[in-house]
């Protein structure tokens, strides 16, 4: 029998009711922080994935809706690997539902388990954990603006407490050789956050610094400027595996927007960092 993983943050993160999510995903489309359409034209013919923040949808969904109304311009995908850190290090180090169904205000994704067990294939530190997913949010909020953008699409969740260096570009090459070989189409995407609990101007700066370094699409540089500069994004693993499996596979990386919660809440002492980037060629 599949394993339910029922909503964790509904009603916090997000609304609970199926109505009002449809409508605060349309305010964040609308929202002057946000895309102004729900497509947006780019070039390119190829797109890989996103970086995508995770916040509560008042604070970073108008950055997040940046990232999918971009990927709608490529085409529905008919699977989607989400890869987020591990909040509450609970679990695996690294961790996958291999099979179940994730349910939403909006209705339920099945997990795509061809494509779950080529990951584990090619990655053995990848581990079968149902329990790695039971209250992490970072996953859980992207689910609703893929049902709302694409539809009813399969999904591959990975859940990252581990998160180093190696972790990042291993998963990240398991993810190019299974993309390569799978005759699907595949997006990727690597849900963080920015730095956290600092100033609105410290954030952007910071922020930056970590996009710049993202766009130019070295890994280890990534990491050792986090340190460096005590940049606090919560999802450099899936970030670094993102950027890995772009690199691999002749993807480029685009800054879409930049924001912080300063931006979306008026609130500017204590601010979290939000950056929608794409993968395309």
């Amino acid at each position: 029998m599949h394993k339910v993983r029922r909503p964790a943050v509904a009603g916090y993160f997000y609304e609970a009711e199926r109505e009002a999510l449809l409508e605060r995903i349309k305010w964040a489309v609308r929202h002057e922080v946000g895309p102004g359409s729900e497509t947006l034209k780019l070039e390119g013919t190829r797109a890989l994935g996103a970086v995508v923040p995770h916040a509560g949808y008042i604070y970073s969904g108008p950055v997040a809706a940046w990232a999918y109304a971009a990927l709608r311009s490529f085409g529905a995908p008919d699977s989607v690997v989400i890869v987020g850190p591990n909040h509450y290090g609970v679990g695996s180090p690294v961790a996958i539902m291999r099979s179940g169904v994730w349910e939403t205000p909006l209705g339920s994704l099945s997990v795509d388990e061809e494509l779950a067990e080529g990951l584990i294939r090619e990655y053995k530190a990848l581990e079968d954990d149902f329990y790695a997913f039971s209250r992490e949010h970072s996953i859980e909020v992207q689910l609703p603006f893929l049902q709302y953008f694409f539809g009813d699409v399969k999904i591959v969740p990975i859940a990252l407490w581990r998160q180093t260096p190696s972790v990042a570009k291993e998963l990240g090459s398991a993810l190019a050789r299974v993309i390569s070989k799978h005759n699907k189409k595949v997006y990727v995407l690597a849900s963080s956050d920015f730095n956290h609990y600092e100033h609105h101007e410290i954030t952007v700066k910071k922020d930056e610094v970590a996009i710049k370094e993202i766009v130019e699409g070295d890994v280890d540089r990534f990491f050792e400027v986090l340190s460096k500069y005590d940049i606090s994004a919560c999802g450099p693993g899936a970030v670094g595996a993102l950027m890995r499996a772009a690199s691999e596979l002749g993807f480029k990386a685009r800054l879409l927007k930049h924001a912080t919660s300063g931006d979306t809440s008026g609130y500017v002492e204590e601010t979290v960092g939000y950056a929608s980037i794409l993968f395309y060629d």
